[in-house]
């Protein structure tokens, strides 16, 4: 595995595709994508892989919340970022995610067309606004059923601030482990018949984060304009909420 080395704090980051135009992370959950807007010194992937590259021209193309995982593509050059900027804007790219939620869709796949908008009452949050909002379609699928849960595959064709959370809790699915938009963390002993807790310690849950994950983008190459597929393995404690679901949940 080929990965750039950050700081101490973020040892790392594993590259998923470099070539003379494009270089492609796994972005990790817990870290800002881009400098916070209010707050410069907060860490941020694109300051460090500066500060690692500090020869090369590196400019983010999207973005990713903070607690979401997976590929993020920066441009190296500024041809390149043209290219890739314009087909963001014209809505060129396939964005796919993954997401374990809380309850089941009624409809596989369903496509959800709510206006999103700011929202009014809680700073950097967003929420269902039909009259004001703008336009925002997000196509969900499932992929795989656990009881309670769902594994869900997410595409989205617009890119609003939190569009999958927002999308998913408007329809009575939320993600779990996000509390913002009504996502209780994901525990053990939701899911494990007889579970027996440790005396005089609390449950650690096996998401307490938004359990989604950016797995691929898709969009033409700046240089051969040949279709271009990146896709970002799991992070360990997804595979691993998954793998616990698959045991223990009852259908």
């Amino acid at each position: 595995m080929n990965t750039i080395r950050l700081s101490r704090e973020y040892p790392a980051v594993e590259v998923l595709h470099e070539d003379e135009d494009i270089l492609a992370v796994n972005k990790p959950a817990g870290l800002l994508a881009v400098p916070d807007r209010f707050d410069k010194s907060k860490p941020n992937l694109m300051s460090l892989l500066q500060a690692a590259r500090p020869d090369e021209w590196l400019a983010n193309v999207h973005r990713l919340d903070f607690n979401t995982s997976g590929v993020f593509v920066i441009a190296r050059n500024r041809d390149a970022f043209r290219h890739l900027a314009r087909q963001f804007r014209d809505r060129e790219t396939t964005k796919m995610y993954v997401a374990i939620v809380r309850g089941v869709p009624d409809r596989s796949p369903t496509t959800i067309e709510l206006s999103i908008a700011p929202h009014p009452k809680r700073p950097g949050l967003a929420c269902i606004d039909r009259k004001n909002g703008r336009e925002a379609r997000t196509v969900a699928t499932v992929r795989e059923r656990f009881g309670l849960f769902t594994l869900l595959e997410v595409r989205i064709e617009t890119g609003r601030l939190h569009q999958v959370r927002v999308h998913l809790q408007a329809i009575g699915c939320p993600l779990v482990g996000d509390p913002d938009y009504g996502g209780a963390p994901l525990l053990l002993s939701q899911i494990k018949r007889k579970y027996k807790a440790k005396e005089d310690e609390e449950e650690r849950p096996l998401l307490d984060h938004p359990a989604l994950h950016a797995e691929q983008l898709a969009f033409l190459s700046p240089a051969s304009h040949a279709p271009l597929a990146i896709t970002a393995p799991w992070p360990k404690d997804l595979t691993v909420a998954v793998k616990y679901l698959r045991k223990f949940s009852v259908i």
